[in-house]
């Protein structure tokens, strides 16, 4: 009778004798990784959708910061579960670390800025259960969701000093949009400024640019927070869940 060869009994698969288990199985997957990042992505979805339903204005409602972010969010969480799952080298941490720096803006300014009747910058307002469903995704579910994801399933000393400044295009760029698309709407449209601390009629072009100072700012400092705060953080995880770092050489 013939002797099993090294090949099958050591690198094959039961029934198909000479096929490399990582022709079957990829080595390095990241089984945990994968489906939080999909359920992640799930939920920035979800609540897009819900608002989407509920929303008799789709131009103002995408004209948003927090559906722009969490559109971001969904894209690169779902492409990062692919890649866990499928044992493929991680997203960069430039990637990464901007979907995180957008969707922690949008998480903070609700809670701290727009919830908080004491900031000058409030939208309270009523909401169908729709509504509320899709608020509590889009502003705490999802950045709670990839705060975590950072911490405990990405390994620490990706994110580079001049990441902080490149992520800040985008927030940037949010503002011309803002005040351009304002200034095309007619006066009195609703929705015609998203957020209150961007809208002309109440404060200005002069206090406008105010505003985006100190919202620029803050919006700096928690990038280099973010990045600081990599370099430092402890691993939480073993290796096979966690992504690949970079590494963690001179912040640059």
């Amino acid at each position: 009778m013939l002797e099993p060869t090294p090949s099958t009994t050591r690198r094959g698969v039961p029934g198909a004798a000479g096929v490399p288990a990582s022709a079957v199985v990829p080595a390095g997957r990241r089984p945990f990784a994968a489906v939080f990042r999909a359920l992640v992505a799930l939920a920035a979805l979800t609540g897009i959708v819900l608002d989407s339903i509920d929303s008799d204005d789709l131009g103002r409602l995408f004209s948003y910061f927090t559906i722009q972010s969490n559109i971001l969010v969904a894209v690169s969480f779902a492409w990062a579960a692919h890649r866990a799952w499928t044992a493929r080298p991680a997203l960069s941490p430039r990637i990464t670390g901007a979907a995180l720096l957008f969707i922690s803006i949008t998480g903070l300014v609700f809670h701290f800025v727009l919830s908080n009747d004491s900031s000058g910058f409030s939208m309270t307002s009523e909401r169908t259960p729709l509504e509320s469903v899709a608020n509590q995704l889009l502003h705490t579910v999802t950045p709670l969701a990839a705060a975590l994801d950072w911490l405990v399933l990405t390994a620490p000393g990706g994110f580079l000093l001049r990441h902080a400044w490149q992520w800040l295009v985008y927030p940037l760029l949010y503002l011309p949009f803002a005040l351009i698309r304002g200034a095309l709407l007619a006066p009195g449209t609703e929705g015609r400024y998203p957020y209150p601390f961007l809208d002309v009629d109440l404060h200005g072009y002069d206090g406008i640019a105010v505003n985006a100072v100190v919202f620029g700012l803050a919006f700096y400092g928690l990038a280099l927070t973010l990045v600081l705060l990599d370099r430092i953080r402890p691993h939480l995880r073993g290796p096979r869940n966690r992504i690949s770092s970079l590494g963690s050489g001179p912040l640059k």
